[in-house]
């Protein structure tokens, strides 16, 4: 059996990118399953954030998914982590990938952060989970959930959080173009283009201009993209930071 074969018959994790996860056909939807089980999910995430953290980081982490980037994330020396995602399913599936790898410096929390007050949001939770979002349009959904959202910027002055980590179906745009992130020196992220298009590309990169936040092509692959607070120094052409 190779890493990335699952048998449900043996009760033994999968492994991805050297993470067990400990779950089933059952628990996501076929294409997903399909992309776990070929070693694609999040690969591009996986070898970006191996290297974005230091020893000693706080980081706020926006859409858990299974919990492989955070439990990567987990991995570097001294760091403390949280974890929210708006869909229930999805959030228990972490915890229990966290759990079996041992992770005991992350808290995983059912929820919403918006840069905005709390106010109510509708949910809509599709059959491929990464499409879920608090977007009707963007296609067909099973059910829908109520959540109230929390203020980003309190939370992170709360935490003292000095990275974000995200991958949240396109509320990216909004939620930059809004927050302040004060005392955050690294942002990774997911783009969305499909959902926002070009011109929401370039919404985002003049909202990190504004905040003081360069786009890092070191740490970025494709879509997934680091911004890092510009401090003015030339880099080393050798220096993989």
């Amino acid at each position: 059996m190779t890493s990335t074969q699952y048998d449900e018959t043996i009760f033994s994790p999968l492994m991805i990118h050297g993470i067990s996860v400990p779950i089933s056909k059952s628990d996501v939807s076929p294409i997903i399953w399909e992309s776990i089980v070929s070693g694609q999910y999040e690969a591009k995430e996986v070898r970006s954030v191996r290297t974005l953290l230091r020893p000693g980081d706080r980081v706020l982490e926006l859409g858990s998914g299974l919990g492989i980037i955070t439990t990567v994330m987990a991995q570097t020396p001294d760091v403390q982590i949280w974890s929210f995602d708006a869909n229930p399913h999805v959030i228990n599936l972490a915890r229990k990938t966290a759990e079996v790898n041992g992770v005991q410096n992350t808290k995983f929390e059912h929820g919403l952060l918006t840069a905005s007050e709390a106010t109510d949001h509708t949910f809509y939770i599709r059959q491929d989970f990464w499409m879920s979002s608090l977007l009707e349009s963007q296609g067909p959904y099973e059910t829908t959930i109520s959540i109230t959202s929390s203020n980003i910027d309190e939370f992170i002055s709360e935490k003292a959080v000095n990275v974000l980590v995200m991958d949240i179906e396109g509320a990216e745009r909004e939620l930059l173009s809004a927050a302040c992130l004060n005392g955050v020196d690294r942002v990774f992220l997911e783009l969305h283009d499909h959902l926002y298009g070009l011109s929401g590309v370039r919404n985002i990169f003049v909202a990190m201009d504004k905040l003081g936040f360069s786009y890092d092509p070191r740490g970025s692959v494709g879509p997934c993209v680091l911004f890092q607070r510009d401090d003015g120094q030339i880099r080393s052409y050798f220096s993989s930071e």
